[in-house]
């Protein structure tokens, strides 16, 4: 987990950031699919925040010493899925401020539970083109190796999304910078409060 409690980020909005924080009393939670930002923008927003962020994905990884696609690839996703659920349940506990996940991890009954009752659960929207752009930069996407990406992703968007709208706020992402999105959460937030 990084850490950053230095104070919130100094914008020409850095008033109405704080006033926002204030009234946010447990950890953000990012949720969507692979690509939708969840890491980058996370990191964003904790910084804006002045708090700490933490990845699901980079804290599975050093809790197992083997990389998600080592972990798919030995263990199979089922064991991948229950190592994620006691990481993201451990990060919620520690009271984590802003955590991305993974794009399965809200699938999971229990880890949505959690999610919804000790967290704010962001759904990071984001259109199907600019997903395939974006997941096709890294080649550590176990779900899209063996298929059309597009195909997938559109294919785990529809099955996904019953589960990702029962998220307290829902933001639709574009290309454009990170802060500009890490603003929109909070205001998303700001408005679900």
């Amino acid at each position: 987990m990084t850490s950053d409690h230095s104070k919130p980020t100094t914008r020409p909005d850095g008033v109405k950031i704080a006033q926002i924080v204030l009234h946010i009393d447990r950890p953000i939670v990012l949720i969507g699919l692979m690509g939708s930002g969840k890491s980058t923008v996370g990191r964003r927003l904790a910084k804006m925040m002045g708090t700490d962020f933490a990845d699901s994905d980079y804290e599975i990884e050093q809790a197992a010493q083997l990389s998600i696609p080592e972990i798919f690839e030995r263990f199979g996703e089922p064991h991948f899925r229950d190592g994620e659920r006691r990481v993201i349940s451990r990060l919620v506990e520690e009271g984590a401020g802003v955590i991305a996940t993974g794009g399965g991890a809200f699938m999971n009954e229990d880890t949505r539970a959690l999610i919804l009752e000790k967290a704010v659960a962001v759904w990071l929207d984001c259109d199907i083109e600019t997903l395939v752009e974006r997941t096709s930069r890294k080649d550590n996407r176990p779900l899209l190796k063996d298929g059309d990406p597009h195909e997938i992703l559109s294919r785990l968007h529809e099955t996904r999304e019953p589960a990702y709208s029962q998220a307290q706020v829902h933001v639709a992402t574009k290309d454009g910078p990170h802060e500009d999105t890490a603003m929109q959460i909070l205001e998303a937030i700001d408005a679900w409060l």
